[in-house]
């Protein structure tokens, strides 16, 4: 008799033999995507504190651009909607909707690599100080600079094939 495990287990070397006939290869094996981009991506100037948290988690994932292949221009949108409000008409909290337009283009022929946008969010509460209030404004702003930098770091990882 099959136990749920033993099903499990079927069902997960089915999986890995799928991915290994259709020429699946991991993004940070020798030759993936991963190492390709690693140290390869020159991230545009930041031009405002958004941008500074962006790009600071773009060269965390992809390292300091030694010999850049790669140009990678963004723009980041980011805007404040209110989410919680009382019935005398505070807003107790916000949250921060935000998308990363984002084009990879190589540095020798011109050619677009890779472009696209991806969107997220992330909200703060209202309620306490104004120190408070800022500092979890902030708080909440870089924490939605990093999902979208991660976002884009996921997107180029796919649009570009191994060696």
């Amino acid at each position: 008799m099959w136990s749920p495990d033993r099903r499990a287990a079927l069902a997960a070397l089915a999986a890995v033999a799928a991915l290994a006939a259709c020429g699946f290869t991991p993004v940070h094996a020798p030759g993936g995507a991963g190492s390709r981009l690693l140290g390869q991506v020159r991230v545009a100037d930041p031009r405002t504190p958004d941008d500074y948290a962006f790009l600071r988690r773009m060269t965390e994932r992809l390292g300091p651009d030694q010999a850049a292949r790669y140009d990678l221009a963004y723009t980041l949108r980011i805007a404040v909607v209110p989410q919680a409000i009382t019935p005398d008409e505070v807003t107790t909290r916000y949250s921060l909707n935000g998308t990363a337009a984002y084009a990879l283009t190589d540095r020798t022929t011109g050619q677009a690599v890779a472009q696209g946008e991806v969107s997220s969010f992330a909200s703060h509460s209202t309620v306490g100080t104004v120190i408070a209030t800022t500092a979890a404004e902030q708080d909440a702003r870089d924490r939605l600079a990093v999902m979208l930098a991660d976002q884009v770091v996921t997107r180029l990882y796919a649009a570009l094939p191994p060696r």
